[in-house]
């Protein structure tokens, strides 16, 4: 990865992380966790950040959306309908969108099942503590999502954990 992408998404992860965390710490009433691309960052792994992903209840999605309303992107249509539900919204930050995804369930040979996170660790940035799902889980959720940006997500993570592929 070239030196001033690696900068710039972790300038941008910073910035967003500032605007958006105390907020979820304050207004959240349930656990929650960043998923995706900035939990593996957060991981250590060296994956491109384009947005954070909030995993919460659906009752403290209903409280973000409300709150962030007037940073609300109405216009944005998330991408795997058919395999992912949740009470979803994408907010404008600085640095990055954020998605929020309320009670997130996950389209498999089963039918609808919530996504489900066993471990969460709490990473410290700028004196922040971040919620984010243990390494192995992070593995296991971006498997199960299964579309090629999350295998590659995922292979990072196992190269990080030195877990053999």
């Amino acid at each position: 990865m070239n030196a001033s992408v690696h900068v710039d998404t972790a300038a941008a992860l910073r910035e967003v992380l500032a605007a958006v965390v105390p907020d979820l710490h304050r207004l959240c009433r349930d656990p929650w966790t960043l998923i995706g691309s900035a939990a593996a960052r957060l991981a250590g792994a060296e994956v491109v950040v384009a947005d954070l992903d909030v995993l919460t209840s659906v009752r403290d999605a209903e409280a973000l959306i409300g709150h962030w309303r007037a940073r609300r992107d109405d216009a944005y249509v998330p991408c795997g309908e058919e395999r992912f539900r949740s009470r979803f919204a994408r907010f404008r930050f600085p640095g990055l969108p954020v998605e929020v995804m309320g009670g997130l369930e996950l389209c498999n040979e089963r039918g609808w099942e919530p996504v489900q996170i066993g471990e969460i660790v709490t990473v410290n940035v700028a004196g922040l503590a971040i919620p984010i799902p243990a390494l192995a889980e992070q593995i296991r959720i971006l498997e199960s999502f299964g579309r090629p940006k999350d295998h590659q997500r995922a292979a990072w993570l196992k190269h990080l954990s030195g877990e053999r592929q």
